[in-house]
């Protein structure tokens, strides 16, 4: 494919979203493309399947060329003979009631006849490990299972180039790494040119890429190999989190200059690397978090199980400490939403009781949790129901009375921390997922509530958007007492804001510890379905204390972002 002198303006926009842009990318070649929120990456996506210009209207000049076709002077429908898109959240592409249905939907268009469709469907379901869940509907299927569908269906068309937009925003750490290794299979064995957009770039560093392309304010900012881009400090610049890995050898400083395969953890190496590391962990120490220890949130046996469901809370109980920063952690469909739910009262237990502040919760109604208990859903879609941002933040404030000049002043000082002051006389419609996140976030932070549950925080958000969102909750939770839950797959941001982590597994808790001692532990990891960090592969390879080496590189990185 190939961009000559390309830029593009939404109708709705003042400005251009892209400027200028020439790349060139080959056949076969395996790509990812970075940058933060607003940058560009996704609208360069949407070039390349053809959304832009026959689905999003806006000004495009320049020209896009995608397996030998003029994006301009195509169609949709033979675009998509050509690119494969697997979109962020899976479910906003499944049309069928049925899997099979889903996978074959594409053919059917293409008027296939049914013996060759049913052959092809065997096929695909066979390569991606489906074939137990053909007749299951697709919104029942778990996270990884769901983007496997989504691929089926978009690989049967047998395109040149499978597009990924975000393709592990939606799933556990333990599926993220399946699935980065199923992308890098099929690359190899097919051939297939490979594009991927995402924000979590030491999980798709787990494999390898040919390239990484770097957005920033709409422009290409760097091209190159893994290992040339990781001996820069472009990802900092441009507000994108470093591996943790680089971080421990900068800590550790090790000249980057001298190490080979460095993009790389199974070989990555360098003159005296790992007596490096070891005399820095040897003369580092760890101060540990404290918890005043008072209960503010109790469950006492809980038992919960969805109707013709399965039972999901058996005799559950669980105490949540005031000023706790606790992460939540555990395989899709354990129980973590649900649990959340529970503490809001958007459900309600078969059995038990749940106590906040010594308040029985079931004597409350949700309106009333809510003044006590913050609640931030994963899909900021769900939350929003205003058309502007201002409007959106203010409604909870307007809903329980608060004077106007009051709620002018809360709405601006919060829009502030978390980084849409400059957007807040905008539609929602005009933002980035991870925007919306955010405007969900800032509805909840302007009610000053004694608890927040967050649930995947991080998802859709770059880094410097996600530390300034993240440290803001830190500085709140310091000077204020306020309590947050983190339900999250994301194991950064476990080890960095979390002081303590409860591991669900299908009988309940798993484990409850320090987020480095879970993450350290091989049999929690697998049962939890969460991913070693590249902190714990780097100790177990030059035999270092995983736990100690993995809180001390993250106080290392916690103490520059503080400077």
């Amino acid at each position: 494919m190939n961009f000559e002198n390309v830029s593009f303006q939404y109708d709705s926009q003042a400005e251009p979203t892209l400027y200028d842009i020439n790349l060139k990318i080959k056949r076969g070649e395996k790509v990812l493309i970075v940058g933060p929120s607003g940058s560009g990456k996704s609208t360069l996506g949407n070039l390349i399947n053809g959304l832009i210009p026959h689905a999003i209207s806006g000004t495009l000049t320049g020209k896009v060329t995608v397996a030998g076709v003029d994006v301009n002077h195509a169609n949709l429908f033979d675009l998509s003979l050509h690119v494969g898109t697997v979109l962020q959240d899976p479910d906003t592409q499944f049309v069928s009631l049925t899997a099979a249905e889903d996978i074959a939907f594409a053919l059917e268009n293409d008027a296939v006849n049914n013996v060759s469709m049913k052959t092809k469907v065997k096929e695909w379901a066979a390569k991606l490990d489906l074939e137990q869940q053909l007749m299951q509907n697709p919104q029942t299927l778990s996270g990884g299972q769901k983007q496997r569908n989504a691929m089926a269906g978009v690989l049967i068309d047998e395109g040149e180039i499978l597009l990924f937009d975000e393709p592990l925003a939606a799933l556990d750490p333990a599926a993220g790494e399946q699935a980065m290794a199923l992308i890098n299979e099929l690359h190899q064995q097919l051939g297939m040119t490979v594009v991927m957009i995402e924000h979590r770039i030491e999980d798709v560093l787990t494999q390898p890429v040919d390239r990484i392309i770097v957005m920033s304010n709409g422009r290409i900012v760097a091209d190159a190999h893994p290992e040339d881009i990781l001996q820069t400090t472009i990802f900092k610049e441009v507000g994108l989190r470093e591996p943790l890995y680089i971080e421990a050898l900068k800590a550790a400083q090790v000249p980057l200059a001298s190490v080979k395969d460095l993009s790389d953890m199974a070989k990555i190496n360098s003159p005296s690397l790992g007596e490096r590391l070891q005399a820095w962990q040897t003369h580092t120490t760890v101060t540990p978090d404290k918890s005043n220890g008072l209960p503010l949130l109790t469950l006492e046996n809980i038992n919960f199980k969805y109707t013709n469901g399965p039972q999901i809370f058996k005799n559950f109980s669980l105490a949540i400490n005031q000023g706790e920063m606790v992460a939540l952690v555990g395989k899709n469909g354990v129980g973590k939403t649900t649990l959340s739910q529970l503490i809001t009262g958007f459900v309600s237990p078969n059995a038990g009781t749940i106590k906040f502040n010594g308040i029985d919760l079931a004597t409350l109604s949700v309106k009333e949790r809510a003044d006590k208990i913050g609640y931030v859903m994963q899909d900021p879609n769900h939350m929003i129901s205003k058309i502007m941002i201002r409007d959106e933040v203010a409604l909870g404030l307007e809903l329980r009375g608060i004077k106007s000049a009051e709620i002018t002043r809360r709405v601006d000082e919060v829009l502030k921390i978390c980084g849409l002051y400059a957007f807040r006389n905008w539609p929602i419609s005009a933002l980035s997922f991870g925007q919306k996140k955010r405007v969900t976030i800032a509805s909840i932070l302007v009610l000053k509530p004694q608890m927040i549950i967050l649930d995947e925080p991080t998802a859709g958000q770059d880094w410097a958007h996600y530390t300034e969102m993240m440290q803001f909750l830190k500085h709140l939770n310091a000077t204020t007492g306020v309590t947050l839950i983190f339900v999250t797959h994301d194991m950064h941001l476990m080890l960095e804001y979390a002081n303590r982590t409860i591991a669900l597994g299908s009988g309940g808790i798993l484990v409850d510890d320090t987020p480095a001692a879970i993450l350290a532990n091989e049999q929690v990891v697998a049962e939890a379905s969460l991913a070693q960090t590249s902190l714990y592969k780097l100790a177990q390879r030059f035999k270092l204390d995983p736990v100690n080496f993995t809180e001390q590189v993250i106080k290392y990185e916690m103490r520059g972002q503080n400077e």
